[in-house]
């Protein structure tokens, strides 16, 4: 295989720019050569964007990926339908296009999470459609104290809905039919099950809301207490949502640990930090960005003409609740999360 040099650029937004030099070697390759100056991009800044690995189809996206993920991981209860595109390989979130994506961390429900997120840009939008990024230390720092205070004390309260009239039903969230399967899934995932009617699920589930970066030891806001409460949703589905399923029959809402509900006026305060910290470069073909899941939220703007950025999770990390000073106390501050690998 032939050696590949690098050039490394600030881009304007901020965001660090690695274009490998022009060779005969495979996109995989010259990815798999640039793996140590991309990890320590994404170590020292939070994420990197490649250029000129000239990533234009699934299969190579897959392999770029392979080249820069240890150990690929299986999505399971997306927020949003994905399409697998096989060995690890996803559509971005199917979004409307009109709408934008909100911050996030990709799978902070979950006690099993991804690390690292490298996404490929087969085809860049005519318009909009960039991926922002925020680093989640500098949210926690621009968040009100009494919010910080309490989300680090209570957690995150996540509800969610599984009903075939709204969308996704819960074999297609837990990628099982078999409800045995089920509870062993949630009794794993700490996540409470309800079945108020045959077909329809309720599950709901508290997590830590802020963890310490395994790295750098840095405090980071670490959830999606804004990006999934009912208070972001469009009124007037809203409106139609609870008065056709009641409050319990939402896809999903928020609340802190302790149950007290968000209100709108603490979701703009979370969506303000992220507005203010929040840089994004628009998408090229053949684009490669890889992304710190744990130290940057990501989102979506709106956009037009065909877009099609694909992904893949990986290095997954569990997050669980802190504990007391005693081993196997019970938590102790349960927002808070400890990161093992």
């Amino acid at each position: 295989m032939s050696t590949t040099t690098t050039s490394t650029v600030s881009l304007p937004s901020g965001l660090p720019e690695l274009r490998p030099s022009r060779s005969d070697a495979t996109a995989a390759e010259r990815a798999r050569s640039l793996r140590a100056s991309i990890d320590a991009a994404v170590r020292d800044f939070g994420a990197v964007l490649v250029r000129g690995l000239d990533v234009s189809d699934h299969d190579t996206a897959r392999e770029v990926g392979r080249a820069l993920i240890d150990r690929p991981m299986i999505e399971r209860e997306p927020f949003a339908p994905r399409v697998d595109k096989g060995g690890g390989l996803y559509s971005s979130s199917e979004w409307p296009a009109d709408s934008p994506l909100c911050m996030h961390h990709e799978l902070s429900y979950l006690s099993e999470v991804p690390s690292r997120i490298v996404f490929s840009c087969l085809r860049a939008p005519a318009a909009g459609g960039s991926t922002g990024l925020a680093d989640a230390g500098q949210v926690l720092r621009l968040l009100p104290a009494g919010l910080r205070d309490r989300a680090a004390r209570h957690g995150w309260l996540l509800t969610r809905s599984y009903n075939p009239a709204l969308g996704m039903s819960w074999q297609q969230a837990f990628g099982t039919d078999d409800r045995a399967e089920l509870v062993r899934l949630c009794a794993r995932e700490r996540i409470t099950l309800t079945w108020p009617a045959e077909t329809v699920l309720h599950t709901s589930r508290v997590r830590p809301a802020v963890v310490a970066h395994p790295q750098s030891g840095v405090q980071l806001w670490f959830n999606q207490l804004a990006f999934l409460s009912s208070a972001t949703m469009d009124p007037v589905i809203r409106d139609y949502l609870l008065f056709e399923f009641g409050p319990d029959g939402l896809p999903f809402d928020t609340a802190l640990g302790d149950g007290s509900p968000l209100g709108a006026e603490l979701v703009q305060a979370i969506n303000r930090a992220y507005d203010g910290c929040t840089l994004a470069e628009p998408w090229r073909d053949g684009d490669v960005l890889v992304v710190d899941n744990l130290r940057m939220a990501h989102s979506r703007a709106p956009f037009e003409g065909a877009r099609e950025v694909v992904l893949m999770l990986g290095n997954p990390v569990r997050i669980d609740p802190g504990l007391s000073a005693g081993q196997g106390s019970p938590p102790a501050e349960p927002g808070l999360g400890i990161i093992r690998n």
